[in-house]
């Protein structure tokens, strides 16, 4: 029979679960009466945990907000997931707070872990590689992202002080449309009230928000995750360079995802299937043309380069050296 700490316990986890919970529902679940339900309950308010009693005919007991974190139980898979969430979060760069604080809730979590979780933990960190280098120090200040997510929810302006690639610093009325994680940095997308136009701002750029009085409607149409996609393919740079691609749009995605280039349609036939294959334009601007050469070789489709003249250059250049390469003999003496 469980002792009465292990059932003091066992409540925590209950109410932690969220809602309200009856007093009859925690009894059966506890295997007590329900007079004990509440002498267990008051053990837990007496440790400072915020346990709020509800009245009513669906009344019972359910935690409330404290003033500090109390004691959290976590399942097996709860604790895994929590941890593997730092752990991959840390790598792609998308922890909202310092490295430090990372480790040390990573740390905080593992040292309580049962043995056997802490193994299967460890197998699986074995096991676990990353494509990308783990994430520099260009996180988001916590309290800015708090702001403007707070903003974005009740649609009010906010007030950034914001520096950009060049190290010029302003100061901007933004209304935030939403917040999105991409390729291991933090964005805000929204509307530029100085200049009544949309931008996208890094929020490891922002060094300080302030809410504003007033509100502001979100636009229709695509949300802010597209938006800041179609803003990177749209994005001034160096090279514009349009292309004919011949394939279905998900193998041109496969090689020119949505953040690098935008897709249409070219001359396609009245009632031709979507799906499969067809001539389709592929847009995008670049500071530099080297990559392309090697992607355009890599698709395996037919394509016409439109623009620029220097990319056409670039890819017979491409051409040569591979047939000039594959052409030359194996030097005498040496083995198969």
């Amino acid at each position: 029979m469980p002792r009465p700490t292990g059932r003091v316990l066992t409540l925590l986890e209950l109410l932690q679960s969220g809602g309200t919970r009856t007093v009859a529902e925690l009894a059966d679940r506890l295997g007590v009466e329900g007079r004990t339900v509440r002498r267990y309950v008051e053990q837990l308010i007496d440790l400072d945990v915020p346990v709020e009693s509800v009245r009513g005919r669906y009344g019972g007991y359910r935690l409330a907000p404290g003033y500090r974190l109390p004691p959290l139980m976590l399942s097996d898979d709860e604790a895994l997931a929590v941890v593997l969430g730092l752990v991959a979060g840390r790598r792609a760069g998308l922890t909202m707070t310092d490295r430090t604080a990372n480790e040390t809730a990573s740390a905080k979590i593992r040292r309580v872990l049962p043995k056997h979780i802490a193994r299967r933990l460890d197998t699986l960190l074995e096991a676990l590689a990353f494509t990308d280098q783990p994430g520099g120090s260009d996180h988001p200040d916590a309290v800015v992202l708090l702001a403007v997510a707070d903003a974005v929810r009740h649609r009010r302006p906010v007030s950034i002080r914001y520096t950009d690639r060049d190290g010029r610093r302003s100061e901007r009325t933004l209304h935030a449309y939403g917040i999105v994680a991409h390729a291991g940095r933090w964005y805000v997308t929204g509307k530029d009230a100085g200049v009544g136009e949309d931008r996208t701002f890094r929020l490891d750029r922002i060094a300080d928000a302030r809410t504003l009085p007033g509100s502001f409607e979100a636009p229709v149409g695509p949300g802010p995750a597209e938006r800041l996609l179609s803003g990177f393919a749209t994005a001034e740079y160096r090279h514009e360079v349009t292309l004919r691609i011949h394939g279905t749009a998900e193998q041109i995605r496969a090689h020119f995802p949505a953040g690098v280039a935008s897709l249409g349609e070219y001359e396609s036939a009245a009632g031709e299937d979507r799906a499969t294959e067809r001539w389709l334009r592929v847009e995008l601007r670049a500071e530099r043309l080297d990559w392309l050469p090697p992607v355009l070789a890599s698709l395996d489709r037919p394509f016409v380069i439109e623009r620029p003249d220097e990319l056409r250059d670039l890819v017979v250049a491409l051409a040569d050296r591979l047939t000039s390469s594959a052409r030359r003999s194996r030097p005498r003496g040496t083995n198969s």
